[in-house]
């Protein structure tokens, strides 16, 4: 393979179209054209001379983006909603790059959440394998015995789901007004992870917020601001997850 081929369904993902796997559906779906004939073999090499479309859309290599977003409630994390629902790249209007959620954060919930057009490094950086810690603090209702937190570490089982979490910490506690604040630190996180475990326990969660993502946190932002992630903190993920960002 020469130096400047790649698999087409990387370059789909590196255009900021969509993540490796989407593109792959997209391709084995017949919904991709190389130099305007329409492929539908996986791995087939293209090279940055080559026309690819997409749905129509002719592809350009776009600069490559990351941003920290301090989620309010309220806000989809996706990049549209049949519902008219305010969604999360509405709070990035000056964003040009198609840009997209690395992962999800529940419509009621708040907090960290990264947006990027790199498809290869969202789907390493949510791959539980990479262990890339995640902190929440949960407000609930109940002051819960210490033998019900310890089931979370050793999980607790929701359908197919084995929920669990690799951390906890009673940050506060109010036996007047009857409710908890909690900081709970996960690595996979399945959909609406910290609300499940808690229902499961029979706690109601009344406020949830995600402060932390591996290393990254919420300085200086507030609800609804954004910023870019620096080459230092790019390079530290980078050491997290095992690609090479740059």
């Amino acid at each position: 393979m020469a130096n400047n081929e790649e698999r087409l369904q990387k370059r789909i993902a590196q255009a900021g179209y969509a993540s490796r796997r989407k593109a792959e559906q997209l391709i084995l779906e017949g919904k991709v054209k190389v130099n305007h004939q329409v492929v539908t073999t996986l791995g087939t090499k293209v090279t940055p001379k080559d026309l690819v479309e997409v749905s129509g859309v002719q592809l350009e290599n776009e600069r490559k983006v990351y941003y920290l977003v301090y989620k309010p409630r309220g806000v989809i994390s996706s990049v549209k909603d049949d519902k008219g629902r305010k969604v999360i790249t509405d709070l990035l209007p000056e964003v040009s790059e198609r840009i997209f959620p690395v992962g999800r954060l529940d419509y009621d919930t708040s907090g960290l959440i990264l947006l990027t057009n790199d498809g290869d490094f969202a789907n390493l950086l949510m791959h539980p394998s990479h262990g890339a810690e995640k902190k929440y603090v949960a407000k609930i209702k109940g002051v819960p015995e210490p033998s019900d937190l310890k089931q979370m570490r050793k999980g607790l089982r929701d359908g197919k789901d084995l929920l669990k979490a690799v951390g906890y910490k009673i940050l506060s506690s109010d036996r007047r007004k009857n409710t908890t604040i909690l900081e709970i630190t996960l690595i996979e996180g399945k959909n609406r992870h910290v609300r499940r475990m808690m229902d499961k326990l029979g706690y109601q969660v009344l406020k949830l917020k995600r402060e932390k993502y591996a290393f990254l946190t919420l300085d200086g932002l507030q609800p609804g601001d954004y910023r870019e992630l620096t080459p230092k903190e790019l390079s530290k993920l980078n050491a997290e997850i095992g690609k090479n960002v740059k």
